[in-house]
């Protein structure tokens, strides 16, 4: 696969995902905003902001629905819905010929819905129902693109994005609820706490698969674990780490570049970190540098991504 073709494909989905992640988060925090009891907004927001990557101009101004609006309107904001749905189409232009018709229809909707009057009217009416009809779009460009595309190895570079920025943005949301919610302070009353790890819980779609698990009995340290090294939940972020060893090895049965051993051994010691560490050892350790490593180690598998598969050189790839 052409260089550009794998570098398109895995940013418009990297894209979709961190426009669905931000819609999510804020649906969530301005859900517990109703809550006077707990934290002030300016916390709340603030610890919006600091999950989203601390993205500049969103210093908390007292007007949650123009700061709401900013978040999801602001083309030159890179945090912002429309940004990243920008990008995406963008970049779904740019390799037309390489989705389907109906993948490129369901996202040029998207597109077109987003910046259409109709999304602003909408906003200023219910912000809660224009936020739901965001995350459906993206839903279903993600079920088209299961379902219209051939599973070869654009669509494995569609997964790496997806499951790469997934796993890097549950990290982040993990690491700033950390010190407040797996730290409580004695100010924090018992129906306070229950809300922020429910909120937790929702910020990742995982409320309902958590009780699955561990029924309604809502604990910092299970939703720790839950989230870090369930198998099974898409949101965790060991699944998502699974995935992408999965997408390396399908690409390379594809007929793809053979995988460099680096990429693989970034990937492995990833892995091994999440199979081999229990969640007491999280715990009992410093959970907030655990956390932080995995950060850092998503961002090195995605440099080891650019290298061997865009910004490689003709050697290179001849050598493969």
């Amino acid at each position: 696969m052409l260089s550009r073709v794998a570098d398109s494909l895995y940013w418009m989905s990297r894209y979709l995902e961190r426009a669905e992640n931000t819609v999510r988060q804020l649906d969530v925090t301005m859900g517990l905003m109703l809550d006077t009891g707990g934290a002030s907004a300016r916390e709340r927001w603030q610890r919006l902001v600091a999950s989203l990557g601390k993205p500049a101009g969103l210093e908390w101004n007292g007007n949650l629905e123009a700061m709401a609006y900013k978040l999801v309107f602001d083309n030159l904001n890179h945090a912002a819905v429309t940004f990243c749905v920008n990008g995406a189409r963008e970049n779904a232009r740019q390799v037309r010929e390489e989705i389907s018709s109906e993948q490129w229809q369901r996202l040029n909707r998207l597109y077109h819905q987003i910046h259409s009057p109709q999304a602003e009217a909408q906003f200023s009416s219910s912000i809660n129902d224009a936020l739901a009809s965001i995350i459906d779009g993206i839903h279903l460009f993600m079920g088209v693109s299961n379902t219209t595309m051939i599973h070869g190895q654009g669509w494995q570079f569609i997964r790496l994005g997806r499951y790469l920025e997934r796993a890097y943005a549950t990290a982040t949301l993990l690491e700033v609820y950390q010190p407040d919610l797996f730290h409580p302070q004695e100010r924090e009353h018992e129906g306070y706490q229950y809300l922020e790890l429910v909120g937790l819980l929702r910020c990742c779609t995982s409320f309902e698969a958590y009780c699955q698990v561990y029924t309604a009995d809502v604990s910092p340290a299970r939703i720790l674990e839950f989230l870090l090294l369930n198998r099974d939940f898409p949101h965790a972020i060991r699944y998502c780490v699974d995935s992408m060893r999965d997408v390396i090895e399908s690409i390379q049965r594809t007929g793809g570049r053979r995988p460099p051993a680096e990429l693989i051994s970034g990937i492995g010691r990833l892995h091994a970190m999440l199979d081999f560490t229990t969640i007491d050892e999280i715990l009992y350790g410093d959970t907030s540098a655990f956390l932080h490593n995995i950060r850092e180690q998503c961002l090195r598998i995605h440099e080891l991504i650019y290298r061997y598969y865009v910004h490689y050189s003709i050697q290179s790839a001849l050598a493969s």
